[in-house]
């Protein structure tokens, strides 16, 4: 029986509000779940709501209110703002370009709550450079909600100086003043709240218009992501490892979004494998291994060189670790691995350090189970599963050998609620790789397929039709709009 009763609501503002807060509920529901979309559907909300997807069709009629019109983040807004609680609302924003860029951080809140109380403190506890100061849209002539700007460079002399009381004022203000009339800030609020606005205005910033075009855009997207409690977490969990900061200028891939393909680069050769490197297709479903024919002719050292040629993509280096775990862990941590291979065969007790320093860095865990006759059992022995475990078939045993892809199932099932990802190898082929994902496999390591082909690009695009999500990749989309 659901809490709400399946009760009828008495009036239209009764029922928006229920449906908001089913709408949200549902949509927390389904990532919990696991399912590919959180979007709330009439099914599911009116599930929560304990009534049959007809009736909540009824009372959309009778109410007049369009579901997909119901916003649950307008419901955390008003929720943010009801009365004798303090609003306290954050917002950021980055626009422009060269040395004009705008970049802004704010809150918006009540004068009576934490906000008012270090709106008070910035504009009576001066700081040499960094100088809070109205925002006013002229002299004489501040927005309400009342702003408190704050630079964030240090300023120096009386030109930079004249870039923040000039242009960045008058546009931080007037993007207040548009937001209020816009309805992105409640007009009932603008005596009721203050707004602190840390501005970044850079010292060799020339062109005045640009500086107040980016500022009074940056700031609108502020208050508006303020207002609207954005990122939301599906956003976060989405983009978190796929996304590039601009300017530290590279990314750092994580493992969480399977199926991904991983090439194994076991050629010895250096200026081969970057010929190699140069001729994959681009896609945030490839993983690069720098195998152990590699690392024995180059010395960790190759990972960097590697690096130089793919400094976005996640890098594996096989060292096949066998003893003196901690050790290898920090040589391929020290040349930017983000994994690092140990053998199954390794005692216990090395493979548990080995695990503990990869966690303790930061990096990735990988455990090869190869020539392993229990692999069930071996990680079972461990005090922690590993991040990746590699059901692995020798090249000198894939005519022969079977693949114990069957080994995926007892896996999963023996560590239920353990997080930790299965990777397949040895004998690989765009044929079989349907298959061994089908079997349950997070990740296909192939190689020789794909390093001895003359066309490097065509056979990968081989095994990353292997699933939807492989050949999708890379989100064009996503790139375009970010």
């Amino acid at each position: 029986m659901s809490e709400y009763g399946g009760k009828k609501p008495e009036t239209k503002e009764e029922f928006i509000r229920l449906l908001a807060t089913a709408k949200k509920e549902e949509r927390k529901l389904r990532r919990t779940q696991g399912s590919r979309s959180s979007k709330p559907t009439i099914k599911g909300t009116a599930e929560i709501l304990g009534i049959h997807r007809d009736t909540l069709y009824q009372w959309m009629r009778e109410f007049d209110v369009d579901f997909s019109e119901v916003n649950e983040r307008k419901l955390v807004f008003e929720e943010a703002i009801k009365p004798k609680e303090h609003t306290y609302l954050i917002g950021e924003a980055l626009i422009g370009d060269g040395n004009e860029i705008a970049h802004i951080d704010l809150l918006i809140g009540d004068k009576t709550g934490p906000i008012g109380q270090a709106f008070a403190n910035g504009l009576s506890n001066l700081s040499a450079g960094h100088t809070p100061l109205l925002a006013v849209i002229r002299p004489n002539l501040p927005p309400k909600p009342h702003t408190l700007l704050v630079p964030k460079v240090t300023v120096k002399n009386m030109e930079q100086t004249g870039k923040i009381f000039g242009p960045a004022q008058a546009a931080v203000a007037k993007a207040v003043a548009d937001a209020v009339e816009e309805g992105i800030i409640p007009e009932n609020k603008v005596d009721d709240w203050v707004i602190i606005c840390s501005v970044f205005i850079h010292p060799q910033a020339k062109d005045y218009r640009s500086i107040y075009h980016y500022n009074y855009g940056a700031t609108k997207l502020a208050l508006q992501r303020a207002l609207d409690n954005y990122p939301s977490l599906q956003k976060i969990m989405y983009d978190k490892d796929r996304a590039k900061h601009p300017i530290m200028g590279f990314k750092v891939p994580r493992l969480w979004r399977p199926p991904y393909l991983q090439i194994a680069l076991d050629n010895p050769n250096l200026e081969g494998v970057k010929k190699i490197i140069g001729g994959l297709p681009e896609s945030d479903r490839i993983i690069l291994e720098v195998g152990t024919p590699l690392l024995k002719k180059y010395g960790v050292n190759v990972i960097r060189d590697i690096r130089k040629v793919s400094k976005d993509m996640f890098i594996v280096a096989d060292l096949k670790t066998l003893d003196v775990g901690k050790v290898e862990v920090d040589m391929a941590y020290e040349e930017t691995a983000d994994a690092v291979v140990v053998a199954g065969l390794a005692t216990s007790e090395t493979i548990d350090k080995f695990i503990k320093e990869a966690k303790r860095l930061g990096i990735y865990a990988v455990m090869d189970l190869m020539n392993v006759d229990d692999p069930v059992a071996k990680l079972k022995s461990l005090q922690k599963l590993p991040d990746v475990a590699i059901l692995h078939r020798a090249i000198d045993a894939e005519k022969t050998g079977k693949t114990r892809w069957e080994l995926i199932k007892e896996m999963r099932q023996t560590f239920q609620g353990h997080k930790f990802l299965i990777a397949v190898a040895g004998g690989i082929t765009p044929d079989t790789a349907p298959e061994a994902l089908a079997n349950g496999a997070d990740i296909i390591i192939v190689g020789r397929y794909i390093t001895q082909s003359k066309d490097v690009e065509r056979a990968t695009r081989e095994f990353l039709k292997s699933t939807r999500e492989m050949a999708e990749d890379i989100d064009l989309f996503r790139v375009h709009v970010e």
